[in-house]
């Protein structure tokens, strides 16, 4: 019975320490936005076109390890699959697609 609540509980106080950094993090912007505020100044803005390319190479590279990890699962699933391709591999495409997206929002939307 302990066995199976050690496990949950482990998961759920990492969810929970993370997710209390994240809203830490946006107190902290929030409580510096309205300092800012105060002395009548704004928050400059920032470029975030950057940020797209490098979450994009990100998650492009995390989804072509996992799409080559994944794949070496079709070879144990026997030939049910052509080419090897079972629905597990979805858990490799779907970043690599998304990061691969990201990559075309940053060159389709840069400003010349």
């Amino acid at each position: 019975m302990f066995a199976d609540l050690v496990p949950c509980l482990s998961i759920v106080s990492i969810l929970a320490v993370v997710l209390g950094f994240v809203a830490f993090m946006r107190y902290l912007n929030y409580k510096e936005t309205l300092a800012l505020a105060e002395k009548g100044l704004t928050r400059p803005e920032t470029n975030n076109s950057k940020g797209l390319l490098r979450w994009g190479i990100i998650v492009t590279a995390l989804g072509v390890a996992l799409t080559i990890g994944l794949y070496l699962f079709g070879f144990r699933a026997g030939e049910n699959y052509p080419l090897h391709l079972g629905p597990w591999i979805l858990g490799g495409f779907i970043p690599l697609f998304l990061g691969i997206s990201l990559v075309l929002i940053h060159y389709l939307t840069e400003k010349s």
